[in-house]
């Protein structure tokens, strides 16, 4: 049976993935979407920038909810990538100023 889920559930986890276990195991989330925007942009010879990164892997998240089984990590993952998007851009231009 599954669980009843909430906005605040959801948002709270991803809260706690993007600030904790995942700020540990992978670092800095600006630095590595920058990091992987610069590989992406190198393989695919166009311009991509880490905001673009944090959207295009909500689309991906959003791309499986339409197959297979639903998830509730990829909810979650979804809200946080949106959230990451947000940090970036607003960090760029506050930069910028």
């Amino acid at each position: 049976m599954a669980r009843f889920v909430n906005t605040g559930d959801l948002l709270l986890d991803a809260h706690i993935l993007v600030c904790g276990d995942r700020q540990k195991d992978y670092g800095d989330k600006i630095k590595n979407h920058s990091n992987i925007a610069k590989l992406w942009s190198a393989y695919l010879d166009v311009s991509v920038s880490a905001h673009d990164v944090s959207l295009m892997m909500v689309l991906l998240k959003m791309a499986r909810t339409k197959l297979g089984k639903v998830s509730l990590d990829t909810y979650i993952d979804m809200s946080a990538y949106s959230a990451i998007a947000g940090e970036i851009k607003f960090d760029e231009e506050e930069k910028n100023k």
